[in-house]
């Protein structure tokens, strides 16, 4: 028999042969184009189709490196102000307006808080070395003119799971009688690292600014460190770009440690952490004889992370979208290809099968 099955169905019990060059060969292949194609411009014209960016949640590891850079502001000249570091090249340049720290490192419990006055003996009186572990009690050092900042700070993890959720950060900046603090900036910087998609590692920094035009006695700050992001990370492998010190801790020259010019190259970054919703709150009336202290709480929230998917991803993400829609024009023009064969509307060949007689139907028609 000539010409190719082109069409059947089920529900019809007959099969539809034509000519592979016959109208009803080249209406069967325009239902075809109309079937798949339009799903796809639909999915497509809908936006979405391909996935673009992607998102997830996670906790960071952050553990803060115990590097700080401080400036606290005495006044409205050039050089009215009080300065320290743990990097002794900046130290080296403050002459006078250095004061150098009596710090210690706090525990959680308590344990560790008077560590640094404990080893007061064993100062260096030519600048501070950079701050050791996190568990070890720093060594103080003096100033020349014997003035001292001493500050306590430790890292809380408060649902035990492994990682760090704050910080608690106290300054204590003891003043001259005829010294008074009007604003304060600090740098803090933090080991920042992400595992659940792509690795990234990166120290990043906390900046606390505050000015006032009324002296104060006592700073406070509790905020977020929250991730920043200018470019999407990717979906797999390891990124150390941005694992280098935000400070040049190690350079000779002033310019390396204005604040200017280190906030600048940090934002140049396409990832870093801002100290988010600081709520200040500015203290005023401070006594003689007492220093200006500095509180500050830093949490570690879970962040919302974009990336760039990876290709089995946007794959899967527009397969969804074309065959949710697909399913709907299958059926349409199922019965649009049931209604064409079935009324004949281009010229075929139909073949029905030929049923067998049930045993009923024999038996009468031989009693007949």
């Amino acid at each position: 028999m000539a010409g190719v099955e082109l069409f059947s169905h089920p529900a019809l019990h007959t099969r539809y042969r034509a000519g592979l060059c016959s109208a009803a060969a080249l209406a069967l292949l325009l239902i075809a184009v109309l079937t798949y194609v339009p799903p796809l411009l639909v999915a497509y014209r809908s936006h979405g189709f391909w996935l673009k960016q992607s998102a997830y949640r996670e906790q960071p590891t952050v553990r803060f490196r115990y590097e700080v850079l401080f400036v606290a502001t005495t006044g409205p000249g050039p050089g009215s102000f009080l300065a320290w570091s743990t990097f002794p090249a900046f130290n080296r340049l403050q002459e006078d307006r250095l004061r150098v720290p009596l710090l210690s490192v706090g525990v959680p419990g308590g344990a560790g808080g008077d560590a640094g006055r404990v080893g007061g003996a064993r100062e260096r009186a030519a600048g501070c070395a950079p701050l050791p572990s996190r568990s070890s009690s720093l060594v103080p050092n003096f100033a020349p003119h014997g003035t001292t900042l001493s500050g306590q700070t430790r890292e809380e993890d408060k649902n035990q799971d492994g990682k760090m959720d704050q910080l608690h950060f106290k300054l204590e900046l003891p003043l001259q009688p005829t010294e008074h603090v009007v604003g304060v900036q600090l740098i803090l910087i933090f080991s920042y690292q992400l595992y659940r998609m792509s690795t990234l590692v990166m120290q990043s920094m906390a900046f606390l600014q505050f000015f006032s035009p009324v002296p104060g006695s006592q700073l406070y700050m509790n905020g977020d460190l929250k991730l920043n992001q200018r470019q999407l990370l990717n979906h797999c492998g390891l990124d150390t770009r941005y694992n280098v010190s935000v400070v040049n801790g190690t350079s000779p020259f002033a310019a390396d440690y204005d604040l200017t010019n280190i906030i600048a190259a940090y934002r140049d970054r396409n990832v870093t952490t801002v100290f988010s919703d600081p709520n200040p709150v500015w203290m005023t009336g401070r006594a003689a004889d007492t220093p200006f202290i500095i509180n500050a709480t830093i949490r570690y929230p879970e962040e919302v992370i974009l990336y760039q998917p990876g290709f089995w991803e946007i794959i899967k993400f527009a397969w969804i979208q074309y065959v949710s829609i697909l399913l709907i024009f299958l059926w349409v023009f199922g019965w649009i290809k049931m209604f064409v064969f079935q009324n004949q509307v281009f010229t075929t060949t139909p073949i029905s099968p030929v049923l067998p007689l049930s045993p009923v139907l024999s038996y009468k028609q031989h009693q007949s």
